[in-house]
């Protein structure tokens, strides 16, 4: 992905940066200095979750070999986690802790902060309940695997690994690439076909432990977990690519 990715240092970062270079490819901050952005130390375990989060909370887990979604309690899925010898592949990318004591432990990269719509522009009084996407703390095991898609309603989004290593394989959202998408995505043997193979470019992109990746709005991904992983992300709307998240 380096032909296409930028790499800013964290404090770089900024709106006019954004502005000046378009928030339109991806960009990978390998050091968090800078980016204004608090986390657990790495040291921190899944356990620590189960701690700060609660074990009774029920969450949405994926079967990764049947791509299918399950729900099991917290510390069912830390017992998995830990146990030496395990059945199946099981990858949770979607446990929202904004409403959890973990909330104090992590706050979101100044940059996301700063663009935002829903922390900068909604309605302290509003009749619609304010959308919970800014924290997720994703757990994967060794061979966990996210297949291709497009953040849900044209958000960016960021991602901090903080131990272990995903590697991101990103498309670009150009015309052509969407149309092959679309029919991939609705196409009954979706799960027999590698969408990488049927674009002219799929870029390898690998976040290592540390590193804080970004992605705009439109990009299609999918994401492998090489190794044990814990990390931290979210999702948010902003004003640099509006035609696109539309």
């Amino acid at each position: 992905a380096d032909e296409v990715i930028l790499k800013p240092q964290g404090a770089q970062l900024t709106v006019e940066y954004l502005e000046e270079n378009s928030f339109s490819v991806p960009i990978l901050v390998v050091k968090k200095d800078g980016l204004g952005m608090t986390l657990p130390p790495a040291s921190f375990t899944v356990n620590d979750v189960e701690y700060y989060v609660g074990g009774e909370k029920e969450i949405d887990v994926i079967d990764v070999v049947r791509q299918a979604d399950l729900k099991m309690k917290l510390k069912d899925f830390v017992k998995y986690y830990n146990s030496p010898k395990r059945e199946k592949v099981l990858n949770v990318i979607s446990l929202e802790f904004s409403e959890t004591r973990l909330s104090n432990l992590v706050e979101t990269p100044k940059i996301v902060r700063k663009l935002s719509w829903v922390e900068n522009l909604w309605p302290e009084q509003s009749v619609f309940e304010r959308p919970n996407v800014q924290k997720y703390c994703l757990m994967g095991v060794k061979d966990s695997y996210t297949d291709f898609h497009i953040d849900f309603g044209g958000t960016s989004v960021w991602y901090h690994v903080l131990k272990g290593e995903k590697i991101f394989y990103l498309i670009q959202p150009t015309k052509t690439n969407l149309a092959l998408f679309e029919c991939w995505s609705s196409s009954s043997n979706q799960n027999e076909m590698f969408f990488g193979d049927q674009v002219d470019k799929c870029y390898r992109c690998p976040v290592k432990q540390g590193q804080t990746l970004f992605i705009p709005t439109g990009w299609i991904h999918a994401v492998l977990t090489p190794v044990e992983c814990l990390a931290f992300g979210g999702n948010f709307l902003h004003s640099l690519n509006i035609a696109m998240q539309l």
